[in-house]
């Protein structure tokens, strides 16, 4: 089905938005010179990089839903990081820090909406003082901007009922719409000559033969995609961008599998809106290294609400965000997979504690009090949808794009 980003679907979401977020009409052809798999916002970006890039060349965008960018890029905590958390020096850290500052200047730039509220990355026992000075070291190594150490009554000032030892201040770190953003994205790719497919998905990649009908200058598009209905697209280069499904979109690509994707579920509460005046900005509590999570935390959201948490639970569907959403598929694949047997076997007692607090909430919101005393179980709600499938790894991969983008 061939969808454009102005559609009646988008309306609501569109309504305070500038018109400058929506897209044109685009004209479809069957073949293509790319094709960008996947419409979340690591594809849209990717796909408005590259044509804006090579403008003389010809695009197509396959999505698998009926809309763009509802999976990950629409279920997310929407904090712009500022690069505090990660090794100085690697890839992350580097691209975490300029993609904050380009990310404020697209912003600005297209007048769509963000608050650049701060995060507070608070100590509040003796112990995790030592983590909360290395964590500052290493945000002054990533050139982290205006950040600082604050004592107690720096972090009443910055936040009056949380509590806490010391904290790290990042004024820099702020809120968005990471959808409408993605959206954004899709316009200026529509806008630059782009083609938006919706309800593609592809189920087949192959290198091809022959060439496609009516097509005369030999095997210029030799890479044929097909969905489950056997629409093909011909093209000369593919990008897979597929969030969730990047693993098996490599394989029937016949590229490698791994990185394993193995989603978890981030369950949040939300503050009741009268409650909303205990948090200003992002509260965060001091990372414990042996985990890959951030731990429970306070997120102010562009809509006015706040969230609360999450905990971090096996998901039994790729893209589930329901608690009893089920796909046997994905559930035997994190099942049989080593990687998550090993992490589970090494984190049994972290992981049955994370399963207990999504279902007794009181045991999460006493971990909350710790920075907010004031709060109690009354103070909130479960959220009527989880946040994203947590996943450390996605795969960006790729038929030929070095080759294209070297010789155009």
């Amino acid at each position: 089905m061939i969808r454009t980003l102005n559609s009646a679907s988008f309306a609501a979401l569109f309504a305070t938005v500038p018109k400058s977020a929506t897209c044109r009409t685009a004209r479809i052809h069957s073949t293509y010179d790319v094709a960008v798999v996947g419409g979340g916002i690591v594809g849209l970006a990717s796909a408005r990089e590259l044509i804006l890039r090579h403008p003389t060349l010809s695009f197509i965008l396959l999505e698998k839903e009926k809309d763009l960018a509802i999976h990950q890029s629409g279920h997310n905590s929407g904090v712009i990081h500022s690069g505090i958390y990660y090794t100085p020096g690697s890839l992350k850290a580097r691209l975490c820090g300029k993609g904050a500052t380009m990310a404020y200047e697209y912003l600005d730039k297209k007048g769509l909406p963000y608050k650049r509220c701060g995060k507070l990355i608070v100590a509040v026992e003796r112990e995790e003082i030592p983590r909360l000075k290395a964590l500052y070291e290493r945000g002054q190594k990533n050139n982290v901007r205006d950040l600082t150490m604050i004592d107690a009554k720096g972090i009443r000032e910055r936040e009056p009922y949380c509590r806490g030892l010391m904290a790290l201040d990042s004024p820099y770190t702020g809120i968005v719409d990471w959808r409408l953003v993605s959206l954004a994205y899709g316009k200026d790719f529509q806008e630059a000559g782009g083609t938006v497919v919706t309800e593609y998905e592809a189920s087949d990649m192959a290198m091809v033969k022959e060439s496609p009908a009516g097509i005369t200058d030999g095997m210029k598009y030799p890479i044929a995609i097909r969905d489950s209905k056997g629409t093909e697209v011909r093209c000369r280069y593919v990008l897979t961008c597929g969030g969730l499904y990047s693993d098996r979109l490599a394989q029937i690509s016949g590229c490698s599998p791994d990185p394993r994707i193995i989603p978890f579920r981030g369950d949040y509460l939300v503050l009741k809106p009268e409650k909303h005046y205990l948090v200003r900005g992002n509260i965060y509590p001091v990372p414990d290294p042996r985990f890959p999570f951030l731990g429970v935390h306070f997120t102010p959201r562009m809509d006015g609400s706040v969230w609360l948490g999450p905990n971090a639970v096996l998901a039994f569907k790729r893209e589930g965000y329901k608690l009893y959403d089920f796909d046997a598929r994905d559930f035997g694949d994190a099942l049989s997979f080593r990687g998550l047997q090993k992490l589970v076997m090494n984190n049994l007692v972290y992981g049955v504690g994370e399963m207990y607090r999504g279902v007794f909430i009181g045991a999460q919101v006493k971990i909350l009090k710790k920075f907010i005393p004031e709060l109690s179980l009354s103070d909130v709600l479960r959220r009527h949808q989880p946040g994203p499938p947590i996943t450390e790894t996605f795969q960006l991969l790729t038929w030929n794009i070095p080759k294209m983008l070297s010789s155009h």
